[in-house]
């Protein structure tokens, strides 16, 4: 395996586990199946890749697959200049689950690109998510589309439509109800509610990262022409908190725009 990162410090941490270190990204994309990235946004993305000495200009690459979160429009453009630059395939997969994911092995890949491409990656030597599901326009037979974890499946096309009656009673059974347990139940909160309360010494993922998932997601929105209230005012909260700098630090310290006297200890984790 051979890798190359923008920080050097961080991929001499897996030259111990066998890794060869390359001194460039074109380096690391010669002369091997494929490449997995991961970064921050769509402008380290288009600098990593098609950049002096970028993935695109690496022997002999097949195919590129994207962890990075960016928006499906600046994908598409990305992946059309790759293969107009070199041939290659881009395979959009972005990933959710956090360190915990990564730690536990229960990372969601959600894998998106075209219907035949030009080349199949070799079946990994590294471990694949258990359980698979495809949306959308199923790809040819023996290609994959989609691998993943998820928890909401769609509904059977099989399944028969309630009647009118039925739909009402489950309309009233469905309605809302107070809080409760379950938000007990909510994963978030069982992870990142303990981490308000007391600040502890390992980030598990910058508020920064999340304000640049949520920037995402509302640009989609505006772009389709859906309203989305909510998600805007956690927008705003989240744009609060990092003109505090608190960007670096871990999405807990959200709590302190609310409650200042936790400001310092996440101002510190932040780096300030």
């Amino acid at each position: 395996m051979q890798v190359w990162n923008r920080s050097p410090a961080k991929a001499e941490q897996l030259a111990a586990l066998g890794a060869r270190i390359m001194a460039t990204p074109a380096q690391a994309a010669s002369g091997v199946d494929g490449v997995l990235m991961c970064l921050f946004d769509q402008a380290a993305a288009e600098a990593v890749v098609f950049g002096d000495d970028g993935i695109a200009r690496g022997a002999g690459l097949k195919w590129l697959v994207d962890h990075s979160s960016m928006s499906p429009e600046a994908t598409r453009a990305l992946a059309a200049r790759l293969r107009e630059t070199c041939g290659a395939d881009w395979i959009d997969a972005p990933v959710s689950g956090g360190i915990g994911g990564v730690e536990a092995g229960t990372l969601a890949v959600m894998c998106g690109g075209e219907a035949t491409p030009r080349s199949r990656p070799r079946k990994p030597s590294a471990p694949t998510p258990a359980t698979s599901r495809t949306w959308g326009r199923r790809a040819p037979a023996g290609r994959p589309s989609c691998a993943t974890r998820p928890s909401w499946r769609p509904p059977s096309p099989r399944s028969p439509k309630p009647s009118a009656s039925r739909s009402a009673t489950a309309s009233r059974s469905t309605s809302w109800r107070p809080p409760g347990r379950r938000l007990g139940r909510l994963k978030p909160l069982q992870v990142f509610a303990p981490r308000m309360i007391r600040t502890q010494a390992q980030s598990i993922g910058a508020l920064q990262t999340m304000l640049k998932d949520v920037d995402n997601v509302l640009a989609a929105a505006r772009a389709s022409g859906a309203p989305m209230p909510v998600t805007g005012s956690v927008q705003q909260v989240l744009r609060i908190a990092d003109a505090m700098g608190l960007g670096p630090a871990e999405l807990s310290a959200v709590v302190s725009v609310v409650l200042p006297e936790r400001r310092e200890e996440f101002l510190r984790q932040a780096g300030h």
